[in-house]
């Protein structure tokens, strides 16, 4: 029986900006992984406003795989990418991951039943027990467990990872969180937990192992202050109401 149907159990959203580069082997691994699988999925690769040939390479795997699908948008920002797949898919459980592939993808099975059977959502963490890190510079940990520190002391407390590019959704969670989420940037991965807490969804914390990339899109002093001042934001939009109704801008399904 073939894995592919028009109404998925898994769908996999993969945000890209200019990645022809790292891609291919990204969608390799992914389709090969899937196909070995029983349930049925699909791939949406999110082109980011990309400027490469990123958008071209997607089309030519989806041809080879019809599994594989192509979305884009205008403008630049991952928050935006991961909500445009998140409300185009039609899987019941839809998964976001980062084109590195910085975690291993047999370790997908961690986030969906039967290996997680009671959550919402659940999180990749690099922190909660069992994790594993490789090659990270010791001045990217820090910075990290620095915002960490900021996001339990401002919105969201209980979570030691809440920027891991790795994070599954049922499907009606996806799609009454991602229809509410603003942020287009880095920061939309609080906002979505902040959401969710919000809105009484279960959240589970996932431990995985996570390989460091040195070509990493975020610049480190300028997205750093930015996401900062995004946690005020969130906490203020909270304070208005902002969330008690969708966002007009969120992309609907075609």
């Amino acid at each position: 029986m073939s894995n592919l149907s028009p109404s998925p159990w898994l769908s996999v959203i993969i945000p890209a900006y200019n990645e022809e580069r790292r891609l291919p082997a990204t969608l390799e691994k992914v389709q090969a992984y899937l196909s070995r699988q029983s349930f049925t999925y699909e791939i949406w690769v999110v082109d980011n406003g990309s400027t490469d040939r990123t958008a071209d390479l997607v089309r030519e795997y989806g041809r080879r795989f019809p599994a594989i699908q192509l979305a884009q948008t205008p403008l630049r920002g991952k928050g935006l990418a991961v909500r445009t797949g998140m409300l185009r898919a039609a899987g019941r459980y839809r998964f976001f991951c980062d084109a590195d592939l910085s975690m291993p993808v047999e370790e997908f099975e961690r986030f969906y039943p039967p290996r997680l059977a009671d959550a919402d959502l659940a999180i990749g963490s690099r922190e909660a027990k069992g994790a594993r890190r490789f090659d990270e510079p010791p001045y990217r940990h820090f910075t990290g467990r620095i915002f960490s520190l900021a996001v339990k002391l401002l919105i969201l407390h209980g979570y030691e990872d809440t920027q891991c590019g790795f994070k599954c959704f049922r499907d009606a969670a996806a799609e009454d969180l991602f229809s509410r989420q603003r942020f287009n940037g880095w920061s939309f991965d609080v906002e979505v937990l902040y959401l969710a807490r919000r809105r009484g969804y279960r959240i589970r914390e996932v431990p995985i192992s996570w390989h460091y990339q040195s070509d990493s899109r975020i610049r480190l002093v300028g997205d750093s202050l930015r996401m900062f001042t995004d946690l005020l934001r969130i906490r203020w939009n909270g304070m208005r109401g902002i969330y008690d109704r969708p966002n007009p801008q969120a992309i609907p399904k075609p």
